[in-house]
């Protein structure tokens, strides 16, 4: 029997220091950093409930504290409540918002490596599901997931990792000779696929190449050996996507989100991406 989607975890990175976003990040961990009036996690999570997923587990780290207390606090500061001063009895009224998630904030270390991370979460919270998902705390995109998973739980492999084009920073000129011949501000290099951060795997994946060692760097050993022995394939995605490592890269998504452009809002189609079963040989 497939497992439903809503039953799937879905384990978010939250717990880098962020030292390139240090603007935002001095005083709250990168994944609050908001977004127009949200954080970007926020933004995160509703695109996985868009698809049908609905539990998170937060694998957090760097000041901690900034997620729980949102996640403790987010029925009354998004409703309204009466508090009695003498008692301290909270009464929230009619919920005043849609969000039917089910989250759980894992605690997994000040310094501890992103393959760490999830692997202490997973002992915990991963319990009896068959797959899951695995994503960081600042990227955004418009791919159409439940479509990667579909594909996922098809090829039989252990992991499935969404690629995506870097965009370029600088424009690119082709020359004829001394002539420029076209210019292209940031073009988008076709034939390249990175990372693209939403991940799924089987269980087995968890066990088996993943370590609780703080050192455990989830780009490093755990992808690299899934994809030497033939068990990561590749969801291409030609769409959307965006990850918020700096001041300017936060301006962009916010200027997205404020002019109603953003393409991984409500209201916008997800993009069905070109899939393929040949498996990775390489992570970069």
């Amino acid at each position: 029997m497939k497992q439903p989607i809503s039953n799937i975890p879905v384990f978010i990175l939250c717990g880098g220091l962020g030292t390139r976003l240090k603007e935002e990040t001095e005083f709250r961990p990168k994944p609050m950093v908001p977004i127009g009036n949200h954080p970007v996690l926020w933004h995160i999570m509703h695109l996985y409930r868009r698809h049908g997923f609905r539990r998170f587990i937060l694998c957090t780290g760097f000041k901690s504290e900034v997620i729980k207390s949102y996640f403790l606090n987010y029925n009354s500061m998004n409703s309204d409540f009466t508090v009695d001063l003498k008692s301290n009895a909270l009464t929230v009224h009619s919920i005043d918002h849609d969000e039917d998630w089910e989250v759980t904030v894992a605690y997994t270390g000040e310094e501890t490596m992103t393959g760490a991370r999830i692997a202490m979460a997973a002992e915990k919270y991963l319990g009896d599901a068959e797959h899951a998902a695995v994503t960081y705390g600042d990227g955004l995109c418009n791919a159409n997931l439940s479509a990667e998973l579909d594909f996922h739980m098809a090829h039989g492999k252990l992991g499935t990792v969404l690629g995506v084009h870097p965009p370029s920073r600088f424009g690119e000129i082709q020359l004829e000779g001394n002539r420029v011949a076209a210019f292209m501000e940031k073009p988008k290099f076709q034939e390249k696929w990175i990372n693209g951060g939403f991940f799924f795997f089987k269980r087995d994946f968890f066990a088996k190449y993943l370590s609780k060692n703080p050192e455990c760097i989830l780009e490093r050993t755990p992808l690299v050996c899934l994809a030497e022995e033939s068990e990561l394939n590749i969801y291409k995605h030609r769409g959307f996507w965006a990850c918020m490592d700096t001041q300017r890269d936060r301006d962009h998504l916010n200027e997205l989100w404020n002019t109603g452009k953003a393409p991984w809002a409500p209201g916008f189609d997800f993009i069905d991406t070109l899939a393929t079963d040949v498996a990775l040989t390489q992570v970069p």
